[in-house]
């Protein structure tokens, strides 16, 4: 999970945890690049767009380089969805807007998810 709004990082965080997911954090796309290059695919990748440095497309990209079915929900809360339309948004891609309600958090990272996958 990666997200430099430390607040908006925490409760999704703690939303994720308490359903029973394991989840990685990280407060910008240097740190979440390094800890996929180093550590064992994760399931999903769940990123804000608009993250300094590298932005959570450019995140996402780098990151499918490494593990190509990587599935990845981008997080926005500003104009960067019309960046990711067209062929961006393709297989194991979604888009969650800000901002959102931890019922519908829940069911994206669930609709994601490979079968089996908590």
């Amino acid at each position: 999970m990666v997200e430099d709004e430390a607040l908006v990082r925490l409760l999704v965080v703690k939303e994720l945890r308490a359903a029973g997911h394991t989840v990685l954090e990280a407060a910008d796309g240097e740190v979440a690049l390094d800890m996929l290059q180093q550590g064992p695919a994760p399931d999903l990748l769940l990123t804000d767009v608009g993250l300094p440095g590298i932005n959570g497309r450019q995140l996402a990209e780098a990151a499918r380089e490494r593990h190509p079915d990587l599935r990845v929900l981008f997080m926005t809360g500003y104009a960067h969805a019309a960046a990711l339309a067209g062929d961006a948004l393709g297989m194991g891609t979604d888009l969650l807007p800000k901002p959102f309600s931890v019922q519908v958090l829940k069911a994206r990272v669930n609709r994601l998810l490979p079968v089996g996958v908590e």
